[in-house]
C-alpha cells in the first residue's frame, strides 16, 4: 500500500465525494476511482458505501482512516527529524500528557530548552493514559506524562514531583459542598463520574475503599472538561485531581478533597531503545538534569 494512495483515500474520506477529492488532488475521476478500487481489492474489504449524494466509510474504512492519518503524520514527523540541519538545531517535540499540575515540569523544561534553541517547537497533546500510551506506541509523541506504574519492558521513565490531590467535583448546591473533606462513605449512594481508565488503574477502590463494580458509576470522561459539564448538569459527582479544576468564584462547581486521598507516582515515559531527534534529545537532556 503506497503513501500516495493513502493520501488519495484520506482525500475521499474528507470530501465524501470522488469528484470533490479528484478536484482537490488534481486527478481525473476515473484515475482516482481506479486507485481506490485497487486498494479495496488489495485489502479484500469494501472501504466505501457509495450513495447517491455522498460517499460514506464502512467500518473497515473508518479503521483505515484512523491508521492512515497516523501513518501520514508519522512519515511527516520522521522526514522533519531527518532533514533538520546538523549545524542548526531545530525541530518539533511532541508530548502526550494528562490533566495534571505535573505538566508545569514539562513546560518549564521546554522554556529552558527554547532559551538556548529558539527554533525548537513543543506540542503538548492532551489525553488520558490510554490516549497517551497509544500515541507513544505508534510514534506520534516522543514523551508521555502518565500516572501510576510503568511497564518497564516497554518504556524508560523518570519519576517527577507530584502534588496533585484527589477529590470530588460537585455542584455547590449539593449538601456535600458544605463539608471541608469528603469521606468515601458519603459517596456510596451517589451517582459517580470517573475517568474511563478508572477500572484499569484501580483508583476507585484505592480512593473509596470499595471496588468500582459496587459503586454507582453513571458516566466516564476522557478529559475532565467534559466531566465538569456532566457535574454541572446534575448527572453526578466526578472523581478528579484538584489541579484540573480551576477555582472560579462564579462557578456552580466546587472541588472537595477526599479524606482518603492518595498520591500517585507521576512519570515521564518514552519507548525503550528510542532514537531521539536532535530537538527531542535536547529536551531529554533537560528533563533528566532537572528532575
Amino acid at each position: 500500500m503506497e503513501l500516495r494512495v493513502l493520501n488519495y483515500f484520506l482525500a475521499v474520506a474528507r470530501e465524501e465525494s470522488i469528484s470533490g477529492a479528484a478536484n482537490a488532488l488534481h486527478l481525473s475521476q476515473p484515475t482516482l476511482s481506479r486507485q481506490l478500487k485497487d486498494m479495496e481489492d488489495e485489502l479484500g474489504k469494501q472501504l466505501f458505501i457509495r450513495g447517491r449524494k455522498r460517499i460514506e466509510l464502512t467500518d473497515e474504512g473508518r479503521i483505515l482512516k484512523k491508521r492512515a492519518e497516523e501513518i501520514i503524520a508519522l512519515v511527516e514527523k520522521t522526514e522533519n527529524e531527518i532533514t533538520v540541519s546538523d549545524e542548526h538545531i531545530s525541530g518539533d517535540v511532541f508530548i502526550g500528557a494528562g490533566e495534571t499540575v505535573g505538566v508545569h515540569f514539562l513546560t518549564k523544561a521546554a522554556k529552558r530548552v527554547r532559551d538556548s534553541y529558539p527554533d525548537i517547537h513543543f506540542h503538548i497533546i492532551s489525553g488520558d493514559r490510554t490516549d497517551v500510551v497509544e500515541r507513544l506506541d505508534s510514534g506520534l509523541v516522543d514523551f508521555g506524562l502518565v500516572f501510576g506504574s510503568v511497564d518497564e519492558t516497554k518504556y524508560e521513565s523518570i519519576n517527577i514531583p507530584n502534588s496533585d490531590v484527589w477529590g470530588v467535583l460537585i455542584r455547590n448546591d449539593s449538601p456535600l459542598a458544605k463539608k471541608e473533606m469528603i469521606d468515601p462513605k458519603d459517596l456510596y449512594d451517589k451517582p459517580l463520574i470517573v475517568s474511563r481508565q478508572a477500572d484499569k488503574t484501580g483508583i476507585v477502590k484505592r480512593l473509596l475503599q470499595r471496588s468500582a463494580d459496587k459503586m454507582n458509576i453513571v458516566a466516564t470522561y476522557n478529559l475532565i472538561f467534559n466531566g465538569a459539564l456532566m457535574v454541572h448538569d446534575g448527572l453526578g459527582y466526578a472523581l478528579c485531581l484538584e489541579s484540573v479544576h480551576q477555582p472560579d468564584p462564579n462557578s456552580e462547581l466546587v472541588f472537595k478533597p477526599l479524606s482518603t486521598a492518595v498520591s500517585e507516582d507521576l512519570h515521564i515515559v518514552w519507548k525503550k531503545d528510542n532514537v531521539f531527534s536532535k530537538a527531542s534529545q535536547k529536551f531529554f537532556e533537560e528533563i533528566t538534569k532537572a528532575r
